[in-house]
């Protein structure tokens, strides 16, 4: 196959040795005005979408190219996909995909490094586009976040051409530039997206319920948001069901994880009161349509008029039970495993008897956690901010006393139930 090609940041040229004739010298103004159109701030200011397209038309500028493309890496399906081109616009609206280390782009992408085609022929590309389109010759540079190649960047020309080192140089500065800009802007739209689905499939409201009163809290952690819950609601059969939950990852797919988790768990519990059963079949269906999936949950089933709970753990905060006139004091649950993880036995369920005007705290790890500390300290913190107030207020005390204070970089969930004293 005829190409020239470079590691990342190799001396030397893309394609043409330092003494070929045919190479000409860019004067350092043209430099200057080629990295400057590449380098432009305000393409910070657009969209990702807008941004490429913006990039691959300047790149081409630049490159006295007649194509430029990028195509970015889809890390579940190994295919690199075509995002923005100019010149090439049909592989975008195409939605030409190549498999990683195929094809010209899938070889940039695998071998990570700089590659020249002076000649294009069906030998050396894969995608028919480029042959139809007439290129004869083509250079692309891989796109690197984090140290992983994140897609390809590529310029092609109608007429053969030897891509000089110069020529290189700028078309890795076009990828780079492209590489930050779209991991910072995927980012802040990953969490933008995360936040929204997450806020979406927690309730909008509680439910009134006769012999208990609710309050609860959702807050999105200072880093990346990630996949924890709670629900309640009332069971055909008449119990009201209460939940809570953390999906392990962070980020839109530990928040899509989260919501398939949360709908089959409620599907399940239309079928049966036993919160070990239901936990079994969500377990079956996680490892089974979700075998990369891992989260921890607690399913409380509880008569309100008698206090009545019964409970099923699986790898989850035991709650903290508050009862007036004693010290609150986490209840005794045993843990079974994760969701996600293979068992050898039965998933358990615990009997509580919940004592009128007592509080029951359901949390995940967000509010008890936090770096360089144990996490025993933090549910002893919360053992010790917890009260037997009205529920709102015994919230809103409890999130000034653990959430506040220190950035918890952690998204966190918190459900009260109380059991009014009767009489």
């Amino acid at each position: 196959m005829p190409d020239h090609s470079r590691s990342p940041g190799a001396p030397g040229r893309a394609a043409a040795g330092p003494q070929d004739p045919g190479e000409t010298l860019t004067s350092p103004a043209d430099t200057m005005r080629d990295i400057q159109s590449i380098t432009d701030a305000a393409l910070s200011a657009l969209d990702p979408q807008s941004f490429l397209d913006a990039l691959v038309e300047r790149a081409k500028k630049a490159l006295n190219a007649d194509t430029a493309a990028v195509l970015l890496l889809d890390q579940p399906s190994g295919h690199l996909i075509a995002t923005a081109a100019s010149g090439l616009e049909e592989e975008v609206q195409q939605g030409v995909r190549i498999p990683l280390g195929r094809g010209f782009a899938g070889r940039i992408a695998q071998e990570d490094k700089i590659i020249t085609l002076r000649t294009v022929d069906h030998a050396s590309v894969v995608n028919p586009l480029l042959l139809a389109r007439g290129i004869r010759s083509l250079m692309g540079a891989p796109l690197r976040a984090g140290g992983e190649v994140i897609g390809v960047i590529h310029v092609g020309t109608l007429i053969p051409r030897d891509f000089t080192g110069h020529d290189a140089d700028l078309l890795q500065l076009a990828a780079d530039r492209a590489a930050l800009a779209v991991q910072a802007l995927t980012t802040q739209l990953d969490r933008t997206a995360a936040v929204a689905l997450q806020r979406s499939l927690v309730p909008a409201g509680l439910p009134e319920i006769d012999g208990l009163q609710l309050a609860a809290r959702y807050v999105p952690g200072s880093g990346v948001v990630g996949g924890d819950w709670y629900d309640v609601f009332v069971m055909p059969a008449g119990p009201v069901c209460a939940v809570i939950g953390d999906v392990a990852g962070s980020g839109i797919w530990a928040a899509a994880i989260m919501g398939r988790i949360r709908s089959a768990l409620r599907a399940y519990a239309l079928e049966t009161c036993d919160p070990a059963e239901i936990l079994e079949r969500l377990d079956r269906k996680v490892q089974l349509f979700e075998p990369d999936a891992l989260a921890t949950v607690l399913v409380a089933v509880i008569s309100p008029g008698s206090g009545q709970v019964r409970l099923s753990c699986a790898g989850h905060l035991p709650p903290v039970l508050a009862v007036p006139g004693q010290p609150a004091r986490p209840a005794e649950v045993p843990a079974d495993l994760m969701i996600g993880v293979p068992a050898s036995r039965p998933r358990r369920s615990t009997e509580l008897q919940i004592p009128p005007g007592a509080t029951f705290c359901l949390y995940t790890d967000g509010l008890v956690e936090r770096r360089g500390q144990v996490i025993d300290d933090g549910i002893d913190a919360l053992c010790a901010a917890i009260t037997t107030a009205e529920p709102e207020a015994a919230a809103a005390a409890l999130m000034a006393a653990l959430a506040s204070g220190s950035a918890h970089t952690d998204d966190l969930a918190l459900l009260l139930l109380q059991f009014p004293a009767r009489g």
